[in-house]
């Protein structure tokens, strides 16, 4: 980790400018994408796939402003096993961003409901229909995993994960909630593990500091589904826990 008492002047204007800078971008990009989305508000699969584009301008530029160089291992796996479920580790600030640059389109990325009250990201995110979860309310959670398998099959999607639930204080792996589990039984779709290494060396958990350095992101073989079933589900999930 990144020792928070060893801060330089200099470190903090490069964490402010890094700031002002990003959050410039998402108000340049969310505002348009916000009016224009709002158009699509019928029609939920088209304003998914919008929200693939909007991700894929936010995503990497985002990332490239906090200094973090991405170094993606076997990538081409992401589109090899499309509709497929991506699950990944989750340890930094950084993982939305890094979400929205690597998930295909057609791609619906699954996040805590607070990210709803985010200026402008949030707001861009609501709107472009991908999938919020209420992790406080088991009943609500658990129905918002059946509206999630019923949409990946009614629009042919893809789903990003973060299985853990909340973010890691260290970067060690944390227990796997069974979510993904349910959704893989549901709907046959292949896991895809994506690991990130160290991402929380780069901006830390609920941290304002960012530390620029590179970011090495292994895409995993995936792993088939098909055979799953809920009577054998804690294998399952301590299958893909051992995977990563």
């Amino acid at each position: 980790m990144p020792d928070p008492t060893h801060f330089s002047v200099l470190q903090r204007i490069s964490t402010l400018t890094r700031w002002i800078l990003g959050f410039s971008f998402i108000i340049a990009v969310s505002v348009p994408y916000v009016l224009v989305v709002l158009l699509m508000l019928p029609w939920r699969g088209l304003r998914i796939r919008s929200g693939n584009i909007y991700g894929k301008l936010v995503g990497p530029a985002l990332t490239r402003v906090t200094g973090t160089r991405a170094r993606i291992g076997n990538r081409e796996r992401l589109n090899d096993q499309k509709p497929a479920i991506y699950v990944t580790n989750h340890t930094s600030e950084l993982d939305p961003f890094i979400a929205m640059w690597l998930c295909p389109m057609g791609g619906c990325a699954v996040a805590k409901k607070e990210i709803a009250r985010v200026p402008f990201f949030g707001w861009a995110y609501k709107l472009s229909g991908h999938l919020l979860i209420d992790r406080s309310n088991r009943e609500k959670a658990i129905s918002s995993m059946k509206e999630i398998a019923a949409l990946v099959r009614r629009f042919d999607l893809s789903i990003w994960i973060w299985p853990e639930g909340t973010r890691s204080r260290d970067g060690r792996l944390q227990p796997l909630k069974k979510g993904f589990v349910h959704l893989a039984i549901a709907t046959g779709l292949p896991i895809v593990p994506i690991v990130m290494h160290d991402a929380h060396k780069r901006w830390p958990r609920r941290s304002l500091r960012m530390y620029p350095g590179q970011l090495n992101i292994d895409v995993l073989p995936a792993v088939e589904t098909t055979n799953w079933s809920a009577q054998t589900m804690d294998e399952h999930l301590a299958e893909i826990h051992g995977i990563f």
